[in-house]
């Protein structure tokens, strides 16, 4: 059956509109928040005493927000936990909550308050997007009751989750996504009973989200990539770095890549507790990105990205990651060494030569490497290294990992220990490995805790390459790839 044609006529000038309003690139904007935190308590405050403090924080994010719009920022992301903080217990959070409602009920909170139940933070969030005329992405808290009929309601009769809220332009809310993988940490929250896929269309391409530690999982990071073809994340995080492979802009940028999209990273900032890099990465590299370990200050970073990466004709091609390296014989070095990063034993080979040829196997995986070092600091020791297997203390799941690394000292017991400076640079490295998975993400991190955009290049048949030898000393050199299909089952999900 035909619809009306008054219908029809609106459904074509509908999307007619919408094609004319598409634009092929869109600026964006993350604000890294050095959040203010509550004080230490194991007794709830009061619901007034929790919005103070959350007004604290987003008076910073308001100022941050408003001084992107006027850049010309058409949305912009703040980081998880950036306006009540972290370390509560299930109790002490209660007061930071709000209901948060399903977006297609089609609400904006800012010219509509009362429609639900008080939403103050949410309201004010709205206003900020409304008023800004900006798509605000933030990390709250959401609440949902239940009774004893649901078996999985929890004994104070609600379930609590970290929660990202999108609000467009005009202020509707437009997305909620309830975070999926939960960090050991976050006992306060509840975890989701399925995970959840959200996404949404604007003018400037479609979006998901996710938060943090979501990242690492099949669950929702592959699905909203590979199957619902996204074309850029809204990525709120609170990422502790981790040299020398989880370094957040190293990864986050490498995981852009290897992914094939704009990943739109907002971290919050806390030295202390190795909180700090932000960036605005696409499939060729960061746009925009910061990294500051020394100071207690804010930052906010913009970019014009593109708004379709697939149609663009510097789209990188589909790689085979494992094609160069099972095509050439291998012959394992045979003075190898194990040692740890963190507790992921690795197998590694110094490289005692200025040039060589390097191969180095751990269970189905050999990591080959061909390298020049001219000028080889005598001071330091540089390692080829595999590792294949589960990384995890209590939630498990699946490495594949070939990594160019600096030790941290002479002291072969060094290699993998976290080390942030060098001497060495290097005339050219090719590395590449037998994986088996097509899920591997391309890292090089300089000397300095450094990207190095435009300084090397995936081929297609698998070989992280340098384009014409690094112009800073090299920390690591890293394909890090991921088996989904190998993790083990959660051991806390419900």
């Amino acid at each position: 059956m035909l619809p009306p044609q008054p219908l029809l006529h609106a459904a074509v000038f509908a999307l007619a509109a919408l094609q004319a309003l598409a634009s092929d690139t869109f600026t964006a904007a993350v604000y890294e928040h050095a959040v203010i935190l509550p004080d230490a308590t194991d007794k709830p405050v009061s619901p007034e005493e929790a919005l103070a403090l959350m007004n604290k924080n987003m008076d910073v994010l308001e100022g941050a927000i408003k001084e992107a719009a006027q850049q010309g920022a058409q949305i912009i992301v703040t980081p998880e936990d950036g306006i009540y903080g972290w370390l509560f217990t299930r109790e002490t959070i209660y007061p930071y909550l709000e209901d948060i409602p399903d977006p297609a009920v089609n609400w904006i909170p800012c010219t509509d308050p009362t429609r639900f139940a008080p939403p103050p933070v949410q309201e004010r969030l709205s206003c900020m997007a409304r008023n800004n005329s900006i798509y605000v992405v933030a990390n709250i808290g959401d609440k949902k009751p239940c009774n004893s009929s649901d078996p999985g309601c929890p004994s104070d009769g609600r379930y609590q989750y970290n929660t990202n809220v999108v609000f467009d332009s005009e202020g509707k809310l437009v997305a909620r996504y309830h975070k999926y993988n939960l960090f050991r940490r976050e006992t306060q929250f509840n975890y989701p009973k399925e995970p959840e896929a959200v996404t949404f269309e604007t003018p400037f391409g479609k979006f998901g989200i996710f938060t943090c530690f979501d990242i690492l999982f099949r669950e929702p990071a592959v699905v909203l990539v590979s199957e619902l073809q996204v074309d850029t994340v809204l990525f709120p995080t609170a990422w502790m770095n981790v040299l020398p492979f989880l370094t957040a802009i190293e990864f986050h940028s490498a995981w852009a890549m290897g992914m094939g999209v704009n990943l739109l990273s907002a971290n919050t900032h806390n030295i202390l507790l190795a909180m700090t890099g932000s960036g605005l990465f696409t499939p060729e590299g960061p746009a925009a990105y910061h990294h500051d370990s020394r100071t207690e200050e804010g930052r906010l970073l913009l970019a014009k990205l593109n708004a379709r990466p697939r149609l663009s004709p510097t789209y990188p091609p589909a790689v085979n990651w494992s094609l160069y390296a099972t095509s050439i014989k291998k012959v394992p070095e045979k003075d190898t060494f194990s040692a740890a990063i963190r507790r992921d034993i690795f197998t590694f080979s110094e490289l005692r030569h200025k040039a060589g040829n390097y191969t180095v196997c751990q269970g189905d995986l050999c990591c080959h490497l061909v390298y020049r070092m001219p000028n080889k600091s005598k001071d330091e020791v540089y390692v080829l290294g595999a590792f294949d297997g589960l990384h995890g203390s209590l939630i498990k799941y699946h490495w594949q990992i070939c990594t160019l690394l600096k030790c941290q000292s002479t002291d072969l017991n060094t290699c993998g220990q976290p080390v942030e400076t060098a001497q060495t640079q290097f005339e050219m490295f090719s590395l590449s490995g037998t994986f088996g998975t097509n899920y591997v993400f391309p890292e090089v991190l300089y000397s300095g805790v450094q990207l190095a955009p435009g300084e090397f290049e995936v081929l297609r048949d698998g070989r992280l390459k340098s384009k014409h030898g690094t112009s800073k000393p090299v920390l690591t050199v890293t394909l890090f790839g991921r088996l989904y299909e190998k993790d083990l089952p959660h051991p806390l999900r419900t």
